[in-house]
């Protein structure tokens, strides 16, 4: 398989937990009214999605270090697919929520094995591009999906949302069934043995530099899961938009991912990364600056509610690419594990972010543009300390 073609498969794999998270966003007041519950217990099944997703992250990368990438990923289709059609005939609240549950425990292979795959495929300097054009083309998911499913909802109610779902899922199978390969050959697998893997997964908790680093990334990331935990309140509530109208806030938001994205492919050979991770960094602040400034002065509307969250992603997606490969490769023999711990906080962060912190501040835009900027504030702080520091040395796996 040519490189190209292998970078967009891992892409659209990596789409699978954006996908199960913001195509049914305008899908919440149809499901609360017709369960007969209120808009907190709507808000579990984003909650337990984003927490199981989060949970077998932790898994996915060391089962593809013993049994492979390709028939991890393929294994975690099947059941992305089948949840998603489950979901579709959910008859009650508790059942959607129990179907979201299997969904989200399938939707995050994509993204950890994925990171896997460019560890074992690309080195160097290669690897930053190939992981800034994933980001790139993963972007597309978070813009596209409200869209999708604001049509199905008004055409056709939210249960089309999850068959669609459903539908993608068998689609996505039959591609990597066809066309993906196995990049981590047999002779370079660890055995499947408990106490060996938890002895290197000790590793990786006990390193503190891979720990803060990685905390790093999931706080420079909250920004996101605020605002998508918060995407129905404040497209309809605050910006008194329609259940259409949700891509005023993801396309500014993932617009600047993919800018972003695609600047830092374009300079990943002629920009030393911490240039490029210090140029982010700033860009990312001022996106953040301005958003608290603007909600404080102003009430907020579109466009410009928005635009400073898109500088803030451009921002973001400049810097990402080289602080996730820098934080991988502290334990480059077992990088599926190592992306399977990086992948668990990132997604433990966004459960608690949208889940928990959301519901406190999506009643005004300033309460959330302060929220954002004391995430991403301390997840600067935490990489400094990471960088400039002598901690945790990287390892070897037992």
């Amino acid at each position: 398989m040519q490189d190209s073609l292998l970078i967009v498969l891992l892409a659209v794999l990596s789409m699978m937990g954006a996908l199960g998270i913001d195509t049914y966003l305008p899908s919440f007041p149809s499901i609360a009214m017709e369960f007969g519950v209120s808009a907190v217990v709507v808000q579990q099944t984003l909650s337990i999605f984003v927490l199981c997703m989060a949970g077998m992250m932790l898994f996915y990368g060391t089962l593809s270090d013993s049994f492979g990438r390709r028939p991890v990923l393929l294994a975690s289709l099947v059941l992305f697919a089948a949840s998603s059609f489950a979901c579709a005939l959910a008859p009650n609240a508790g059942m959607l929520i129990f179907f979201r549950a299997v969904q989200g425990l399938s939707a995050g292979a994509g993204t950890v094995v994925g990171r896997a795959v460019v560890q074992d495929h690309f080195k160097g300097s290669d690897a930053h591009r190939a992981t800034a054009i994933m980001t790139m083309l993963f972007g597309l998911a978070p813009v596209v999906a409200p869209v999708i499913g604001g049509w199905l909802e008004t055409s056709l109610g939210w249960r089309s949302v999850f068959v669609f779902l459903g539908g993608l899922g068998l689609v996505i199978l039959v591609a990597c069934y066809k066309l993906l390969i196995e990049t981590l050959p047999s002779e370079r697998r660890t055995p499947f043995a408990i106490r060996p893997i938890a002895a290197n997964y000790l590793l990786c908790v006990r390193n503190a530099r891979f720990v803060l680093m990685a905390l790093s990334i999931a706080l420079m990331f909250s920004g996101i899961p605020l605002y998508i935990g918060s995407a129905a309140a404040f497209v309809m509530g605050i910006l008194h938009q329609s259940e259409r109208a949700f891509a005023w806030l993801f396309t500014p938001m993932v617009g600047g991912l993919i800018l972003g994205s695609a600047v830092a492919s374009r300079l990943a050979k002629r920009v030393a990364p911490d240039s490029m991770v210090r140029a982010g960094l700033l860009i990312a602040l001022a996106g953040i600056v301005c958003n608290v400034v603007y909600t404080r002065l102003f009430t907020a509307q579109v466009p410009y509610a928005v635009l400073p969250i898109m500088l803030y992603t451009f921002g973001l997606a400049m810097a990402s690419p080289t602080m996730i490969v820098r934080t991988l490769d502290l334990f480059p023999q077992m990088s599926g594990l190592a992306a399977s711990m990086q992948g668990f906080i990132q997604m433990l962060s966004f459960s608690i972010v949208a889940g928990v912190v959301s519901p406190l501040l999506f009643d005004s835009a300033h309460k959330l543009a302060l929220g954002h900027a004391t995430g991403v504030g301390l997840g600067i702080v935490l990489w400094l300390i990471a960088t400039r520091s002598a901690l945790g040395q990287s390892h070897s796996p037992r």
